[in-house]
């Protein structure tokens, strides 16, 4: 994804949480690293890192309760600190996602969230220790996960939020094809960091 294209994003979401209903809703920005993993790819570990950026808008429902909308753009894949002597490929992925979620304050300071996860592909490469390769199969343009995460508020308007994220359906079949009844091919696996700056 170029920076005109990110640009157009941030500029789409500082519009977006600008626009929202002051009386019932709130919103802001986010910015953080996506750290990530893909089942099924013969590698191990979240040693891949990424960028996370984007916006969210939340409306409270009770004194302790809201739920979330969220346009992020995110970085994912897999990556292969041993490419020199195993030359198992790399996978480098990125999304739109629209992280909808539940969220709870439990103290003052601290809440729980929980949501689904639907995505979309925009770009997807693999390469080896040599070069950029094929990508076959190739993967799906859409992902749909779930999620679960801690928010710490650091300051008024400043949050902290840890999320781990995983696919419910295969981003891609397995190269050899084989499937089973839970494992039907290869799967985002995500744990995220990103400060949330509220606007409003």
């Amino acid at each position: 994804m170029n920076l005109h294209k990110i640009f157009t994003l941030l500029l789409f979401c500082v519009i977006l949480t600008y626009n929202i209903n002051a009386q019932s809703f709130g919103g802001g920005i986010i910015g953080g690293v996506s750290t990530s993993q893909v089942a099924g790819d013969l590698l191990g570990g979240f040693n891949k890192i990424g960028l996370l950026t984007g916006a969210y808008t939340n409306l409270n429902v009770k004194e302790n309760i809201s739920f979330q909308l969220e346009i992020i753009y995110i970085e994912k894949g897999s990556q292969n600190p041993n490419i020199h002597k195993n030359n198992i490929a790399e996978i480098m992925l990125s999304y739109m996602e629209l992280p909808i979620s539940v969220n709870l304050q439990q103290k003052e300071s601290l809440g729980v969230e929980a949501g689904i996860l639907p995505a979309f592909l925009i770009n997807s490469e693999m390469a080896d220790y040599f070069s950029e390769i094929e990508i076959t199969p190739s993967f799906k343009k859409y992902d749909f996960g779930i999620f679960a995460g801690i928010n710490y508020h650091v300051m008024n308007k400043i949050i902290l939020n840890t999320r781990i994220s995983n696919s419910i359906i295969p981003i891609r079949p397995h190269v050899s094809s084989a499937t089973n009844r839970w494992n039907k091919g290869q799967y985002n696996t995500v744990l995220s960091f990103a400060i949330h700056y509220k606007i409003r």
